[in-house]
């Protein structure tokens, strides 16, 4: 039996990279838990041996730069397009008679458009990780983890799209002195409907394309964040404007539609939080990953006040805010996802490599230089560059796609272009530094990464991304570049 169970261990040449040494103790790991699993009948949490083999594997034949960007790339493409389609989107609405008279669904979007980050990624970063050792296999594994992690999105949604609408009741209460009843039941009526819907369409394509990925061997670390951000800002604010147009619509009519709708939604939550509480795969979460995402919502609540004060001065920039917060936070997922995974094959949580080691040492590995995080030689370092290498690309396919169906009404200059792209460049780079940082320090204080980092990150990116462009049309507006609109 034993012999069966060998693995090759590779050997490291002289000249190989400094990771190969790396590579052998997480590869000495997988063999010591494999033998403990095979002297020991109930075998619960260990790594089953076909599971090790596939790590193994993974560890010897690790990703290149060209692997990497074109798994990224695509996705990240389809993810563009849709928060240009978003940005559009948003540059229409917020001249909707609603958005006007509600000034207060302009402050809620980016909390709504953060909860893709806040759920959604954070989905799909959580079973990337499933799926990569080995957990969702069998059917019976897929169901299991999907539904239960369905039923968990759905209670966190409709708790943070409530307490979202909240905070900007209370934001735009101070702004303007007052709060209208009726205002303030649309506002959670429709906040409510748009991130049930929304969690509940994303959650599935999510769960979906993970289960395509592994089946077609590619990495879903790689694709499904991005890919779980495609639809979610457009399928968002689409909702968010019906709805809160349908409720507006019905005010002196229906006044007793949107209350209705609050009182189901909130009736409701004990079921999702029983089913979600039966299921032993969210059963963690559900009590220990609220913290997140309360907080990434007041955080990117932040980001729609600043939204709201130069959607007023600046005519041109709602469209851009989705595309800029979009891209910063897919890419930042992407590598949120990928060091998540690498951890959880390489160590248990609360240590940060098989060994033991002292403190100062770990500490060391937590807190890097940027030097070390953009140009080390270890995979995490090369991702990183793989993905900065797609900002500026990315980013002048989008801004000239929204110039392009907008017919030039944007006139993007050259100032503009240089400019925005800074303020992107800018925003991408401190996201990827303190993710590194970030999702070491949770895992050393045995916090998951996959299931608290990339709400901060993301939230984080949306609230740097809209000051950055807040920033970058005021420059713009100073040096008279009459291509940026003023009221």
């Amino acid at each position: 039996m034993a012999s069966s169970n060998h693995i090759q261990t590779p050997n490291c040449p002289k000249s190989s990279e400094p990771n190969c040494g790396l590579e052998h103790s997480t590869i000495e790991m997988v063999v010591a838990t494999i033998a403990e699993s095979e002297n020991n009948e109930n075998d619960n949490g260990k790594i089953p041996v076909k599971v090790a083999e596939e790590i193994v594997k993974d560890v010897q034949a690790e990703e290149t730069f060209f692997s990497i960007a074109i798994q990224v790339f695509i996705p990240f493409l389809i993810a563009g397009f849709g928060m240009v389609f978003a940005g559009l989107v948003l540059d229409r609405i917020q001249h909707w008679p609603v958005f006007e008279e509600i000034s207060e669904l302009v402050i809620l979007i980016p909390a709504l458009l953060g909860l893709k980050g806040n759920l959604e990624m954070t989905l799909a970063s959580r079973l990337s990780t499933q799926a990569n050792l080995g957990h969702m296999d069998t059917t019976q594994q897929k169901i299991s983890i999907i539904v239960g992690n369905l039923t968990l999105i759905q209670s966190q949604a409709i708790v943070v799209g409530f307490l979202g609408a909240l905070v900007a009741i209370i934001m735009g209460g101070i702004k303007s002195n007052e709060v209208e009843l009726d205002h303030a039941y649309i506002l959670c009526a429709s906040s409510l409907i748009t991130v049930s819907i929304a969690s509940f369409v994303l959650g599935l394509i999510t769960a979906g394309v993970i289960v395509f990925s592994r089946h077609c061997k590619i990495n879903p670390d790689n694709v499904a964040t991005p890919i779980a951000a495609s639809l979610g800002d457009i399928t968002s604010l689409t909702l968010l404007s019906y709805v809160s147009t349908f409720l507006y619509d019905s005010i002196g009519q229906q006044d007793w539609l949107a209350p209705l709708i609050i009182a189901v939604y909130i009736l409701a939550i004990p079921l999702w939080v029983w089913i979600a509480k039966k299921n032993p795969q969210t059963r963690e979460v559900l009590f220990h990953g609220w913290t997140p995402v309360v907080g990434a919502m007041l955080i990117s609540s932040i980001g729609g006040l600043i939204l709201d004060f130069m959607v007023s001065r600046f005519e041109g920039i709602a469209v851009f805010q989705p595309v800029i917060n979009g891209v910063g936070g897919n890419l930042v997922a992407v590598q949120s996802s990928r060091i998540s995974t690498a951890l959880h094959k390489e160590a248990e949580l609360g240590m940060l490599n098989s060994g033991n080691s002292h403190d100062e040492d770990e500490t060391k590995k937590i807190f890097i230089s940027p030097m070390t995080a953009f140009c080390g030689h270890d995979g995490h370092a090369r991702t990183t560059r793989v993905l900065m290498t797609m900002v500026i690309p990315g980013h002048v396919i989008f801004i000239y796609t929204i110039d392009y169906i907008k017919d030039g009404d944007t006139s993007l200059s050259s100032v503009f272009v240089v400019v925005y792209l800074l303020a992107a460049i800018m925003q991408v780079a401190t996201l990827l530094y303190v993710a590194y940082i970030m999702i070491h320090w949770m895992w050393k204080k045995k916090i998951d990464p996959d299931n608290s980092a990339i709400p901060y990150l993301t939230s984080a990116g949306d609230l740097l991304g809209i000051t950055l462009l807040a920033i970058a049309f005021q420059f713009l507006y100073l040096v008279s570049d009459h291509d940026v609109q003023v009221d």
